[in-house]
């Protein structure tokens, strides 16, 4: 009886590996994409867990490892340095040594700077907007802005600034006044271009800074407006982004929502290597961050 419970273990592992084998020879690799979150560099030692004055030199490697690759382009989600202005003046020549295409999402810390130079932060960081879109191989990349509405990216007592005091009043938002939320402009803008996306028979990846699913701290003021966008939409199959340096994954309705770990975290690095196929999505972790297969809808 052993023998045989021992032989149909065998058997089934055969057909498990067999199985494995014929769904990754199917699968044909289109191309690969560099993920970073929060590097969150600045000139401080840091307490804890957080390491600011070591990100360079983490970012330095990450940058060293990508350039060894074949990348269609490589994005940071936000948070690229932790505080003060100087701060990119060590980290944007890292980043720029990628010799892949680079792309940035802005996150709450990259305003944190004097007021007179928050409106010059997307420009330093050489973004063509505060949020835009690319198209690469069939497949529609967009790039949000989660402090369109926020306290961080504004000066104070500007119009941006008290806005975001009435629209945090208004809608009862409980969430951290260091989070934000995406205007109704950019949601206007969303709509449009996901509608054209569709149309162009487009798949979908959304980068922002901050989460909206499943329900954390982190995520957006108004995360459920953006849900709900979204999910009107067949052809959208991801939603990454950084803010939670702990990371998060959950799926809904279809969309993967995957939160990266934070690169200033700890002494180890953190980063992934995305490889979309023509069936699956596959981030191949480094650091702190891990491994996944995320089926593609179709």
């Amino acid at each position: 009886m052993k023998r045989f419970c021992s032989l149909t273990k065998v058997i089934v592992s055969l057909i498990v590996i067999i199985t494995l084998y014929a769904c990754e020879k199917n699968s044909k690799l289109d191309f690969s994409i560099g993920l970073i979150a929060d590097c969150q560099y600045c000139k401080v030692e840091g307490e804890g867990i957080r390491k600011y004055s070591k990100s360079n030199g983490k970012l330095k490697q990450c940058v060293a490892h990508f350039n060894t690759l074949d990348l269609e382009y490589t994005i940071h989600l936000g948070d690229f340095i932790d505080r003060d202005w100087r701060s990119f003046d060590s980290v944007i020549p890292t980043y720029n040594k990628l010799q892949s295409k680079k792309y940035h999402v802005l996150g709450n810390h990259d305003f944190s700077v004097d007021d007179a130079k928050k409106k010059l932060v997307s420009k330093r960081m050489g973004l063509p907007s505060d949020y835009y879109d690319f198209e690469v191989k069939g497949w529609r990349f967009i790039v949000l802005n989660g402090n369109d509405v926020s306290f961080h990216a504004h000066a104070k007592d500007s119009k941006e600034y008290n806005f975001a005091g009435v629209y945090y009043e208004e809608h009862k938002i409980t969430s951290p006044k260091w989070n934000g939320a995406i205007g109704e402009s950019q949601l206007n803008w969303l709509k449009i271009t996901l509608a054209k996306a569709k149309e162009n028979s487009e798949k979908v990846i959304l980068y922002c800074h901050f989460p909206i699913f499943p329900k954390n701290v982190h995520n957006l003021w108004n995360a459920e407006e953006v849900i709900e966008i979204i999910e009107n939409y067949s052809n959208v199959q991801a939603y990454i982004n950084g803010h939670n340096h702990e990371g998060n994954y959950a799926v809904k309705n279809g969309i993967h929502y995957l939160t990266m770990k934070g690169m200033v975290d700890t002494e180890v690095s953190s980063y992934g290597i995305l490889s979309v196929t023509t069936d699956s999505l596959f981030i191949e972790g480094h650091g702190r961050e891990v491994d996944r297969s995320l089926v593609i809808r179709k």
